[in-house]
C-alpha cells in the first residue's frame, strides 16, 4: 500500500524537489484558484513517548502544531512537521497526549476531543502494553478497535497507523524488569507482535511503524549503545534518556524520521547532514546522518517495505557550520 494513499495526493499538490513548484503562468495569475488545497489533517495520539518527555524535544517548535490539550507540547509531531516542511510538504498537525496512559484512556476520556474528521491518525499505547499486566496485548486490541470505530464514524476513509514502540532498558536489565534476562530483541518482538495484532482489528489500520525495530537496528549497527547501565561507549549514542525508559533527543529524532519516511514516502537520508532540527537540538552532522540512514534501512526492510524517494531540501539550518 502506498503511504497514506499516495500521501493523500501530497506528491501532486506539493513540490518535493529543490526549486519548489514552477512559477505560475500568466493565466494562472490572472485567474487564481478559488481556494487553496486543504492541508492533510494529521493527529498523533499517545503519551510521553510522543510528546518527548525527558528531552528538549518536549517543547520544540510547539507553535507549529496544535496541542488539543493545550499543554504547549511540540514533541515528535513537531519534528515530523519540520521534516515535512524541509521537503516542501505542508501538514496540519495536532497531538493529543497524556503521560503514562494507553489508548484505553484516550478512548474513555478523550473521545470528544479526538472524535473529529482526520485524514491520518498515528497512535501508540502504554510502553508495557498494559501497566498492570506487562506484555499482555488484550487492552491494546480492545482500545485499538474502539478508537478505529470512533474515528471511522467521523471520516470513513481515515488512515490509521500504529507505532510499535522501543524496548525499555529498565525493563530488560534490572532484576525486577518484566523482560529481565530476555534481551532487548525479545521485548521489541513482543511489542511489535502486539501492534500487529492490534492492526488486524480494523481495516482502517494500514501500517505498523517499526520504531522499536529501528532502535534495535541502530544498536546492532554500533550507532547506539545497547546497555546504558554499564555506561555509554565512546562514539555511540544513547537512545534512552537518564531514566533508561524514555527516549533521548536522538531516540525521539529517530522515531520522527521513521514516521516521516513512512507517511511521506520520502527518503529520510535526503534530509542530510544540515537538517534543521538536528542542528537546533544539538545533534552533530554525523549523528544526524547515521540516524537518517537507520530509519531508511528499517523502512526498506519493513514488510511490506516503504518505497522511499529522494528529494532535495528547501531549507537549511541558520547558524554556524558544525
Amino acid at each position: 500500500m502506498l503511504p497514506l494513499r499516495a500521501s493523500l495526493a501530497l506528491l501532486v499538490l506539493f513540490p518535493l524537489f529543490a526549486g519548489g513548484a514552477p512559477a505560475p503562468s500568466a493565466a494562472a495569475t490572472a485567474n487564481p484558484p478559488s481556494a487553496a488545497p486543504a492541508r492533510p489533517r494529521v493527529l498523533f495520539i499517545g503519551n510521553s513517548f510522543l510528546f518527548g518527555s525527558g528531552s528538549p524535544v518536549r517543547g520544540y517548535r510547539a507553535h507549529t502544531v496544535n496541542d488539543l490539550n493545550q499543554a504547549g507540547l511540540g514533541g515528535v509531531p513537531a519534528l515530523f512537521r519540520a521534516f515535512a516542511e524541509q521537503a516542501g510538504l505542508d501538514y496540519d498537525v495536532s497531538l493529543e497526549t497524556a503521560s503514562g496512559m494507553g489508548l484505553d484512556f484516550h478512548l474513555r476520556e478523550k473521545a470528544d476531543l479526538i472524535g473529529r474528521p482526520w485524514d491520518l491518525v498515528i497512535l501508540q499505547t502504554h510502553s508495557l502494553l498494559d501497566r498492570e499486566r506487562p506484555g499482555d496485548p488484550t487492552l491494546l486490541l480492545a482500545s485499538a478497535r474502539g478508537i478505529a470505530a470512533l474515528l471511522e464514524r467521523h471520516h470513513p476513509a481515515v488512515d490509521l497507523r500504529l507505532i510499535a514502540t522501543w524496548a525499555r532498558a529498565d525493563q530488560v536489565y534490572p532484576a525486577n524488569g518484566a523482560w529481565h534476562g530476555q534481551g532487548l530483541a525479545a521485548m521489541t518482538r513482543d511489542l511489535r507482535r502486539a501492534y500487529d495484532q492490534a492492526a488486524a482489528t480494523s481495516p482502517r489500520f494500514t501500517r505498523v511503524l517499526p520504531v522499536g525495530e529501528a532502535w534495535l537496528r541502530a544498536m546492532e549497527a554500533g550507532i547506539a549503545d545497547p546497555n546504558p547501565y554499564d555506561g555509554i561507549a565512546a562514539g555511540q549514542l544513547s537512545l534512552w534518556t537518564h531514566d533508561h525508559y524514555h527516549a533521548s533527543t536522538a531516540g525521539y529524532y529517530l522515531q520522527a524520521l521513521v514516521i516521516f519516511g513512512d507517511v511521506t514516502g520520502l527518503d529520510p537520508v535526503s534530509l542530510g547532514p544540515d537538517e534543521q532540527c538536528a542542528f537546533d537540538l544539538g545533534l552533530s552532522k554525523t549523528q544526524a546522518t547515521s540516524l537518517q540512514q537507520v530509519a531508511r534501512d528499517e523502512l526498506a526492510a519493513a514488510s511490506p517495505p516503504a518505497p522511499l524517494r529522494p528529494f532535495t531540501t528547501l531549507a537549511r539550518p541558520r547558524g554556524p557550520v558544525r
